[in-house]
């Protein structure tokens, strides 16, 4: 699209960076699917059982800074991606679920649409299918800074074209401001194979997605970069084949783990092994040290799959589980090596963290929700303008399975729980939860209660009662979609 400089730097609602960032860096962004927070077994503050080994990822950790507090910015893929390209919330987007085929979109007063809360007290927002182009990306303003824009893999902010998440020709990356933009599934099964044959004891499958974000590493530029690394590893279905990775994890193991279990964790394996051939190349180059590298998750890890411990839920809901994300900063020089953060961040804080690290001297917040974190990755205290706050206005699973998933929700359950259409806060150390459809609040203590056990809400009613008035502000000033009453149910 077409934009003016103002439109993103303008002076309204301007916020003026206090110091000169450092030189352009190139900006590199792995951003993995499904990744849970205790998927990585080294993590600091997981306590579960992954048995996966992650050499390269580890070896990425140490060289910079690992988050005990960061969070996507919401508990499931589209809305995720949507924020962290925008800046912008899932509210404020009206992009709160996951994106489908064009002819799956339906209005409010769409029958069809309406069927599918039968027995239901709320109507869900209709979803949205693609990001709006007038939408500012991080690519776009990184382009107006000098930048040459990359991407790689997984979009799914746009309605799927031909198969599932095929990228849209007209809401694609190339209408939102990258350069370079390679469709691929790379080995991932979504490129239709299955499984693997013939695969020898220490060899991995060959990855398109990884050699085109190496190809796009390796070439010769005068201007700073910014690539998205864009996985679909490690979402489901998870590829079968890598038998000889599966075998040494089965001998490893504390207890007997399931099929689908070892599978995951080679899975895990074999991505850790495409972000060290990208880190090789990076390596390579010559441009590490200029280099800027973010590595994280679009959300929580699936229930049956994924370590979590000792956060709640999972991807789809909005205790921690579902939001809480491993996020690794490593930037030789700038970033303290082998560090740790426990200041919360969320992944709206992208945006204007890019624009100030490409040299932008002012940015219009008016309209954002995140803020810079430059100063965190330099070591230096922040203190959050913002509360962090989610908004997950649905019902999941979907249609039918809603009833067949489990009506509470716990640590590692193995099994999709019934979410409801919820709205979450969190001030400090503290953390509620509204349910929409029961005008039901609960409360926690994120410091002395990370497993969201103890509801605080009837005990400490006041700050219960203020922290949903913030919340609710929040929603109303994003001109949130709220859900309405379903008139043709009796439920209470």
């Amino acid at each position: 699209m077409a934009f003016c400089l103002g439109t993103i730097f303008g002076a309204e609602g301007k916020v003026v960076f206090p110091h000169d960032p450092p030189e352009q860096p190139n900006i590199l962004l792995i951003y993995i699917d499904d990744l849970g927070y205790g998927d990585i077994a080294n993590y600091p503050g997981a306590s579960g059982e992954s048995i996966a080994e992650t050499p390269n990822i580890d070896l990425l950790m140490k060289s910079g800074m690992s988050f005990t507090n960061a969070y996507s910015s919401a508990p499931l893929c589209s809305p995720a991606r949507a924020a962290l390209l925008t800046g912008k919330s899932p509210a404020r987007l009206n992009f709160e679920f996951v994106t489908k085929f064009k002819e799956d979109s339906l209005d409010w007063e769409d029958d069809r649409w309406i069927a599918l809360f039968k027995n239901k007290k709320l109507i869900s927002p209709p979803i949205t299918l693609n990001l709006p182009l007038d939408e500012v990306t991080v690519a776009e303003g990184l382009k107006e800074l000098g930048y040459e824009t990359g991407i790689v893999g997984k979009w799914h902010v746009a309605s799927h074209n031909k198969v599932y998440k095929g990228w849209s020709l007209t809401h694609g990356p190339a209408q939102q401001g990258f350069d370079t933009a390679k469709e691929t599934f790379g080995s991932h099964p979504y490129n239709g194979t299955k499984s693997l044959t013939e695969l020898k004891e220490g060899q991995y499958p060959e990855d398109l997605l990884t050699t085109e974000a190496v190809k796009f590493i390796e070439k010769e530029r005068q201007f700073p970069f910014f690539l998205m690394v864009s996985h679909y590893f490690v979402h489901t279905p998870h590829l079968k084949g890598l038998e000889w990775i599966e075998k040494k994890y089965k001998a490893k193991a504390q207890r007997n783990l399931s099929e689908e279990e070892l599978r995951y964790a080679a899975n895990i394996e074999l991505l850790d092994h495409y972000v060290g051939q990208v880190m090789e190349a990076l390596d390579k180059s010559g441009q590490r040290e200029n280099t800027l590298v973010i590595f994280t998750s679009d959300n929580g890890g699936h229930p049956r799959y994924a370590s979590h411990a000792p956060y709640r839920g999972s991807k789809w809901n909005l205790y921690e589980a579902g939001i809480r994300i491993p996020m690794l900063v490593s930037w030789p020089g700038k970033v303290a090596a082998n560090s740790i953060s426990a200041s919360p961040v969320i992944q709206t804080d992208f945006w204007p963290t890019f624009m100030e690290i490409g040299g932008a001297k002012t940015i219009n917040m008016e309209k954002l929700d995140g803020q810079s974190i430059i100063p965190l990755l330099l070591g230096k205290n922040i203190a959050r303008e913002k509360p962090l706050f989610w908004y997950f206005p649905y019902y999941h699973p979907e249609g039918k399975k809603y009833d067949e998933a489990l009506e509470d929700i716990g640590v590692e359950d193995g099994k999709a729980s019934q979410t409801r259409p919820q709205a979450a806060i969190r001030k400090g150390q503290m953390k509620l939860i509204y349910f929409f459809d029961r005008d039901q609040v609960e409360l926690y203590d994120l410091k002395h209660d990370p497993g969201e056990s103890i509801d605080l809400s009837k005990a400490r009613p006041w700050e219960a009662d203020r922290m949903k008035e913030a919340l609710l502000d929040r929603l109303y000033a994003s001109n949130a979609r709220f859900p309405r009453i379903n008139t043709q149910t009796n439920l209470k």
